[in-house]
């Protein structure tokens, strides 16, 4: 007989009972408990006798910052056999834009399976291929509809329907809170990777909540699908008041502080201004070549709530304007609560456009994909100010926020 894991802990109860003691500590905590820490805490219940697969990223971690596939591939109660990885890859080598391809881990010698970018049959036929019974996905968001991970969360449970297999989303904090949806509202014929379906552009919802609202308003077939919900999590908690440990998601959100201004100042990827990448502030720095202090002097004049703007100069070591030193702002928030991201980084756009002469929008439009329709591009060509833009979506935000209530899991 084959040596494995499994029958070496049932020969050996001390073992067993070390491994599953262990498991069971990573599911303690103080006040919040992630879905995951439920997940242990409750035995496994919802993963009894199913062979599991599951989706995630270095964020899939406990409040140790043990990635949480070693912790399940060594607990006896769980039977792991493969992992699914999405843009930026399992382990997070990769840069925006790609992936980590097939292999096998080599820390648990389980297969991990390529996403990014994968849909429909095709990664329905990668779960088939796979073995499993079961779908997970744990992986942190970042709050804001073009943060692709939303939107392979949809595409993984549309496979899963195809496929025949169960989904469970465990759950975890948005970083800027679930109070309120803000935004424009995608129009379905700008539907891309990053942006499936007409959520608002900050839509303030869990990545289980989401589930639900993809299951219950958009799926042609919904999923069998179970949602592990944290306790202890309230709607006004920013993250640090969840006492986490924070593993930047992505290779551009080193913070929770770029979080919570991300949902705005990602617009400037639709402009030829840098974003910030290749800096130690994505999205919180903004510039381009030839830009001065006018900029923030503008900005500052537009009296947003909770947020103050500083001249800025910096030299981005990758992406835009790679080793040139440009000039800006950097933002600075001083309220978050009274901050509104979206707005904020609407206002950039509008004042960018006034006092730069060399603005452009991306030559693809890719700022329609981002805003979800042409209305936001078309508004600041025509001179329209940071009010006006805002008011052109709101009749659509209200209908949103109506759908977006009846799938709230805390309140």
């Amino acid at each position: 007989m084959r040596l494995t894991r499994r029958t070496l802990l049932a020969a050996t109860p001390a073992l067993a009972a070390t491994t599953t003691s262990a498991a069971a500590a990573e599911g303690k905590g103080r006040g919040l408990r992630t879905g995951f820490e439920r997940l242990v805490s409750d035995g496994y219940s919802p993963l009894k006798d199913q062979r599991v697969g599951i989706v995630t990223n270095p964020t899939g971690i406990t409040r140790t910052v043990r990635h949480i596939v070693d912790v399940m591939h060594e607990d006896d109660r769980v039977d792991l056999r493969a992992v699914f990885g999405p843009e930026h890859g399992f382990r997070g080598t990769a840069q925006a834009g790609g992936s980590e391809g097939r292999y096998d881990d080599p820390a648990t010698g389980l297969p991990v399976y390529d996403t990014y970018l994968k849909s429909g049959q095709a990664l329905a036929d990668i779960f088939t291929a796979s073995g499993v019974d079961t779908v997970v996905f744990d992986i942190q968001d970042a709050g804001a509809r073009f943060y692709t991970y939303i939107w392979t969360l949809y595409d993984c449970m549309e496979a899963a329907a195809l496929a025949g297999k169960r989904f469970v989303v465990l759950d975890r904090p948005n970083p800027v809170t679930g109070r309120s949806a803000e935004g424009p509202v995608l129009h379905k014929e700008f539907a891309t990777f990053v942006g499936r379906e007409p959520i608002s552009q900050a839509h303030g919802m869990t990545v289980a909540e989401l589930a639900l609202l993809f299951n219950g308003e958009f799926l042609t077939t919904p999923v069998p699908l179970r949602t592990v919900t944290m306790s202890g999590w309230r709607r006004s908690q920013f993250y640090d008041a969840t006492r986490l440990p924070w593993v930047p998601p992505s290779p551009n959100m080193p913070t929770p502080d770029t979080a919570l201004v991300y949902s705005g100042t990602c617009l400037f990827e639709g402009t030829n201004l840098s974003e910030g990448r290749g800096t130690t502030r994505p999205f919180e720095l903004l510039g381009a070549e030839g830009i001065d202090g006018r900029w923030a002097a503008e900005a500052n004049r537009q009296k947003l709530p909770g947020v103050h703007f500083r001249e800025a100069y910096f030299t981005p070591t990758f992406s835009k304007f790679q080793g040139k030193t440009v000039g800006g702002v950097q933002i600075h928030v001083h309220d978050r609560d009274a901050y509104d991201p979206v707005r904020t980084g609407i206002a950039l756009l509008v004042t960018a456009k006034k006092v730069f002469p060399g603005f452009t929008w991306r030559s693809d439009n890719w700022i329609d994909k981002l805003t979800g329709s042409t209305q936001v591009r078309t508004a600041i060509d025509a001179g329209a100010s940071t009010d006006e833009v805002v008011e052109g979506w709101q009749g659509e935000l209200t209908a949103f926020r109506r759908i977006r209530k009846k799938y709230l899991l805390y309140r």
